[in-house]
């Protein structure tokens, strides 16, 4: 039985939902599950917006075929080549062998290296610019490589105004029947998905992704159909502002993140004094994580939310803590930058994390790192409390300016 909706009278969403993966990618948690998203759209000529991944395939099939209900497909447009959107476009092709494939040029060969699928005799190969009438309706393509592969494109339909923005504006969380951002609620919950979606997945390719905002500025857009998560049409403006912001590594708020590693709550201990300190001065949000028990990329994103990070960790195998090794080189790989940088280490006889902290955070651009890192030996002593307070003073004075 399927389960489109209507966005428009002649355009169909033929997605679905997976609450089973635990992990995109195998990589970063979805509690909440994840979307794939697919339209169709019926004009003389009947168009296909991307496939999905083949967990909900069988849903996806029963889709289509009542979305075109008896009708043949005429073009399967291919925007994104991941295999979480590309999964069925062999049953596609085999369902309906007169489609034409409409697609950038890289995606031909990767058809070819993913499916073995030769698709070069049914292929209508398009650049930056070009057009394709479909009888009303013309869609305009738009090359947009590495957001976040190098093979994406993006449409636009002039008729209703919609961009259909492959893998951009894309969000974490399964879709419950509802299929817009007003009707989801776009909530701070919605909103921290969005976040950790873009910073660790697009993150890296901030000047790609500002390259594709100023391509799309001069259109009139009324709707905006990702890939993953809710159908924007309320709240345009606040995705474009939150989406300005992270691809140009701009803070969305002046405030602290505080991420420390501890092995028997000793530097804990220290960073909770620091936050009662910042708090002492007005300073707020302030969001502390252990980065031993939160997953990098729930630390990545709230990296990309606030101005100012506190790192504090103990020296491990005369090194650095190996979650803080690795969280910092997340960030690096990122592309993260204007943050400034406080640093707290630990040691009990030779400590020297902060000076590896430093080394990776000098490696990053653009990052200012405060020169005056807090050494604990073992356990915060009370004479150390002046030390503190002297950073959270610094910090303070920071933010409130």
């Amino acid at each position: 039985m399927h389960s489109t909706r209507k966005i428009r009278d002649d355009l169909i969403y033929v997605g679905g939902s997976d609450r089973r993966l635990s992990r995109f990618e195998n990589l970063f948690p979805i509690p909440r599950g994840v979307s794939y998203n697919s339209y169709v759209l019926l004009d003389e000529k009947t168009v296909l917006f991307d496939t999905v991944d083949e967990s909900i395939g069988r849903l996806f099939v029963e889709n289509v075929t009542a979305a075109l209900d008896g009708r043949t497909l005429d073009y399967l447009v291919i925007q994104h080549m991941e295999p979480d959107h590309c999964s069925l476009i062999d049953e596609m092709l085999r369902r309906y062998p007169q489609a034409k494939v409409v697609c950038s040029a890289k995606v031909v060969p990767m058809l070819v290296q993913f499916y073995g699928l030769d698709v070069k005799e049914r292929a209508l190969v398009v650049a930056e610019g070009d057009k394709l009438s479909t009888g009303v309706h013309t869609l305009h393509f738009m090359m947009a490589p590495m957001v976040h592969w190098p093979e994406v494109m993006v449409t636009y339909d002039e008729v209703h105004q919609i961009l259909f923005s492959a893998d951009a504006f894309g969000t974490f969380g399964a879709l419950a029947g509802t299929l817009f951002d007003d009707e989801v609620g776009f909530d701070s919950v919605w909103m921290n998905d969005a976040r950790r979606y873009y910073t660790n997945i697009v993150g890296k390719y901030g000047a790609q992704v500002q390259a594709l905002l100023k391509k799309t500025a001069s259109l009139d857009i009324e709707m905006i159909c990702p890939l993953h998560g809710p159908v924007w049409r309320s709240q345009l403006a606040l995705l474009l502002d939150k989406y300005r912001k992270w691809s140009t590594y701009e803070p969305e708020d002046r405030g602290v993140v505080i991420a420390y590693a501890t092995m028997y709550g000793n530097t804990e201990n220290t960073a909770n004094v620091l936050a009662t300190l910042l708090a002492e001065r007005g300073i707020h949000p302030i969001a502390m994580y252990d980065v031993s028990g939160t997953d990098v990329s729930e630390l990545v994103a709230e990296s990309f939310r606030c101005s100012h990070l506190v790192l504090a960790a103990p020296t491990y195998n005369g090194g650095l803590h190996p979650r803080m090794d690795a969280f910092l080189a997340d960030l690096k790989a990122l592309g993260l930058q204007k943050r400034t940088v406080a640093l707290i280490e630990n040691g009990t006889w030779a400590p020297v994390s902060a000076r590896h902290m430093r080394a990776l955070l000098e490696g990053m651009k653009n990052m200012t790192v405060l020169e005056n890192a807090v050494t604990v030996k073992s356990a915060p002593a009370a004479g150390q409390r002046a030390t503190l307070e002297a950073l959270a003073d610094e910090i303070a004075a920071q933010i409130g300016g």
